[in-house]
């Protein structure tokens, strides 16, 4: 190990910051900042529809580019971290998600939307998987956990801010852009400086409680095997409909008729809409860390098959009830609940499955799958018909089911045996006497 990356780990160094777990907060709070380039989208797109009079799918396309950006981009992303340390990417990505929002508040063409959706979906990503690479490596006992804490941030953290940028937008949603794009750039900047670089915590080794390879296989070895791509459609598949119901869900609401409803919440009045936001991304953060720490006791498929199915009942119960108000507000938040955790479930299986060595590129890869389900979220105004959303919901529901069933009779027996041989082959290597290609860290 060089000086330099002596220093960025905090060996040896007494500085408070330098414990994992102020690690894991550190990155927490970078999430939570970052997410609303994400969550706070849809309070956008009808005063942007409004001022320039675009079609939705066209604007809409803005979120997929974003999505893409965010997510494809992570592989290389995780190889720098991988290189050069988690700093100096979160102090990129910190500059490039202000320089996106400041951009949107200076937009009047749809083209200038779409760059400033490549830039803060770079900045977004760099935040996103610096932060959940971190969390894997720095807690091999708590994969699950420290992943959905994490994840947790990017979830809920937009339910901390969306009611003063809903309110800043009813004025300006341009000042909403500038003022919140500058504000949460420059936090995250700071925070980045107190990153260093995971290491291996003396005394903590890798949960038993759950199947885990000894072996730690590079990004391009990962590729080439077939349980890799089983997990990544199960992420498609699910991810669907959680990214359709984020940047549909106003739509929705309005074709529901609640675009003008308003409840009190907490004593104070607000639009129901408002509220169900807040509610969707409180429920999207308590799933990741809870059901992260459930499959670190009962297994990785095991608790998807329980929530993808989840999701699948939450989806037809709003498409059943939720022209109701009160159930609209039951049932918006329940997709979130069921959805969320795939985003601390499917980075915990990845370090599980392949190692976690290089847990930041091989997750980064895996989140990819965000980026390609959401290539769906603009083709679902083509099923739409007169506010009639229920064939979105048939379809997503559909896709949740499948992933259930496939998680626990397709990719739990695949990806044991994938881990069991990988094991055997090292323990068979290291009795021979070779030295294994890649080892377990």
């Amino acid at each position: 190990m060089t000086s330099t990356q002596h220093s960025d780990s905090g060996e040896g160094s007494a500085a408070f910051y330098h414990n994992r777990w102020f690690q894991l907060v550190f990155g927490i709070i970078c999430m939570a900042l970052v997410a609303n380039l994400q969550y706070a989208w849809t309070l956008f797109v009808p005063k942007i529809q409004d001022t320039f009079h675009w079609t939705r799918a066209a604007i809409q396309v803005s979120f997929s580019i974003f999505i893409i950006t965010e997510t494809w981009l992570v592989p290389v992303e995780g190889w720098l971290v991988d290189k050069f340390g988690p700093r100096p990417v979160i102090a990129l990505g910190a500059v490039l998600a202000a320089l996106g929002w400041v951009l949107d508040s200076y937009a009047t063409s749809l083209e200038a939307f779409y760059v400033a959706a490549v830039i803060s979906g770079v900045g977004a990503g760099c935040v996103y998987g610096t932060c959940v690479g971190n969390a894997l490596k720095w807690f091999p006992d708590k994969r699950g956990l420290a992943a959905g804490l994490t994840a947790a941030g990017f979830g809920a953290g937009a339910a901390l801010t969306v009611i003063p940028i809903a309110n800043m937008v009813k004025v300006s949603y341009t000042a909403a852009f500038f003022n919140f794009g500058i504000g949460q750039g420059v936090v995250i900047f700071i925070i980045a400086m107190l990153m260093v670089r995971p290491r291996a915590p003396k005394g903590v080794v890798a949960s038993t409680r759950v199947s885990s390879c000894k072996v730690d296989y590079k990004m391009n070895q990962m590729l080439r095997t077939p349980v890799f791509w089983v997990i990544y459609a199960l992420f498609v598949a699910v991810a669907a409909g959680g990214l359709i119901a984020t940047a549909q869900i106003k739509p929705i609401a309005n074709d529901y008729g609640f675009a003008k409803w308003t409840v009190n919440y907490f004593g104070e009045v607000l639009p129901l809409l408002t509220v169900v936001l807040s509610l969707d991304s409180l429920c999207n953060g308590f799933t990741r860390p809870l059901c992260g720490f459930i499959s670190d006791r009962i297994g990785r498929e095991n608790t998807m098959m329980l929530v993808f199915a989840g999701e699948g009942l939450a989806l037809l119960g709003l498409m059943n009830f939720g022209h109701d108000a009160t159930m609209f507000m039951v049932f918006a938040p329940m997709v979130f609940l069921f959805w969320g955790e795939i985003y601390s479930i499917f980075p915990a299986t990845c370090a599980d499955t392949f190692g976690v060595k290089y847990a930041t590129g091989n997750a980064g890869a895996l989140y990819t799958a965000k980026g390609t389900a959401s290539l769906l979220v603009p083709l679902t105004a083509l099923f739409v018909v007169k506010g009639d959303w229920n064939r979105v919901f048939i379809i997503s529901a559909v896709l949740s089911f499948g992933a259930a069933l496939a998680a626990k009779f397709i990719l739990q027996p695949m990806r044991h045996r994938f881990i069991e041989n990988s094991n055997k082959g090292l323990q068979e290597g290291a009795a021979a006497g070779n030295v294994p290609q890649t080892a377990a860290s």
